[in-house]
């Protein structure tokens, strides 16, 4: 019998999000009877750390790492006073390529930056030498240079046309890297906008996603909290600008105008949850768009909603609208650059307008219309979006 091939997977932590499902969804897709997978978090926390795989290896954690996403007083308290530094300068000088590039338009330099100035202060990780190593969330400075592995992979999950970087500095991290992996042509397409250099790196894999585990889970338990409205709606998602519920008040409430009696329930957490209450405050929605917080297992509210709503302004390839998908729910997607490789229109999702009445009015026009409802429902049961095909390809690149 063969030694296992090795194969290092690092991410940030498993919080609730759909590049963390995405990737627990490949690393259950791996076949470990022919590979031994190691992964390395920079936190153990987060609600789907108790979903990793039975098999998979889940690493120490390393004080070093830790710092990254912690107030820089905490990290001096702790003692690594390295890591400190290299955050400290990190955000003056991010601070200053905002300033300088797009004023109050930050969407991921700060990140970048902090991760490129304190590298130097960060131990190696992983055991010996692997025969891939996969970076699986930007910025991917450190699998390129704390990882020991033949080959190295990094992954894009977004789509760089909708935001601002300092591109000359990301193509050189990008670069040190053997195969860098997208997820979606169109998330290919605006990459290779910035990085037209990067053109013989790139390689589809699409998201990788465990139907079996997500039925399931939806029978576990009940929505609580859902109980509100004739007609409910459901966005699940960071709390960020990418994700667009900031509009979902104001969506709902034009399309209550239309005299339909819908709730609007939303799932998820992030820093623009405030600009969400007070968008439901000045709309007058407090009573029908309802902030459900964090759910570790959301699909039990997947599977209770009419309609599965993702109103976004940017998308890499969304993993919540393939889940509701699974879940047979309508879906109805905005316009976003990536839409088309989220569903086929009219078909297993419905496409809406960007603004928030075409927005409306579309979400309305579906709602009005049930015979359509339940064609798209059934066309979603009828379809496979598990992608587990897509994992031969990550085998192929150790394999060839």
């Amino acid at each position: 019998m063969r030694e296992k091939k090795r194969i290092f997977f690092f991410s940030h932590a498993l919080e609730l999000g759909g590049a963390e499902r995405a990737l627990l969804g490949l690393l259950e897709a791996i076949d470990l009877e022919r590979y031994k997978v190691d992964l390395f978090l920079m936190r153990h926390c987060g609600e789907l750390l108790p979903y990793v795989p039975t098999g998979v290896h889940l690493l120490p954690e390393v004080r070093a790492y830790t710092c990254l996403a912690e107030p820089i007083g905490q990290t001096l308290r702790k003692g690594a006073f390295g890591v400190a530094l290299g955050r400290a300068v990190g955000k003056y000088r991010s601070k200053r390529f905002i300033e300088q590039n797009f004023p109050g338009r930050d969407q991921g330099v700060s990140l970048e930056y902090s991760h490129k100035y304190t590298r130097p202060f960060l131990p190696s990780v992983g055991e010996g030498v692997y025969d891939l190593a996969v970076s699986f969330l930007t910025p991917h400075y450190l699998v390129a240079e704390k990882v020991r592995a033949k080959r190295k992979l990094a992954w894009i999950h977004t789509d760089y046309d909708a935001i601002q970087i300092d591109t000359a500095s990301e193509e050189k991290m990008w670069g040190a890297y053997d195969h860098i992996v997208s997820i979606s042509d169109r998330c290919t397409e605006s990459f290779l906008k910035k990085f037209p250099s990067l053109a013989d790196k790139i390689l589809r894999i699409d998201n990788i996603l465990s139907p079996a585990l997500i039925r399931r889970q939806a029978e576990e338990s009940a929505p609580l909290g859902m109980e509100r409205g004739t007609i409910k709606i459901l966005s699940v998602g960071r709390f960020c600008t990418a994700k667009n519920f900031d509009n979902v008040p104001d969506i709902c409430r034009r399309i209550r105008e239309t005299g339909l009696d819908v709730h609007w329930y939303l799932i998820g957490f992030g820093g623009d949850e405030d600009l969400i209450r007070a968008r439901i405050a000045q709309t007058g929605m407090e009573e029908h768009v309802t902030i459900l917080g964090k759910k570790s297992v959301p699909y039990p509210y997947f599977k209770a909603c009419d309609l599965y709503v993702q109103p976004s302004r940017y998308e890499g390839n969304c993993v919540s609208v393939h889940e509701a998908q699974i879940l047979g729910r309508p879906v109805v997607i905005t316009a976003y650059a990536t839409s088309a490789s989220q569903l086929e229109d009219g078909v297993d999702g419905v496409v809406v307008p960007m603004d928030n009445e075409g927005c409306a009015a579309g979400i309305a026009a579906l709602l009005r219309d049930r015979e359509r409802m339940e064609q798209l429902s059934a066309a979603c049961l009828g379809r496979d979006y598990s992608n587990r095909d897509q994992v031969e390809k990550l085998y192929a690149l150790m394999e060839g």
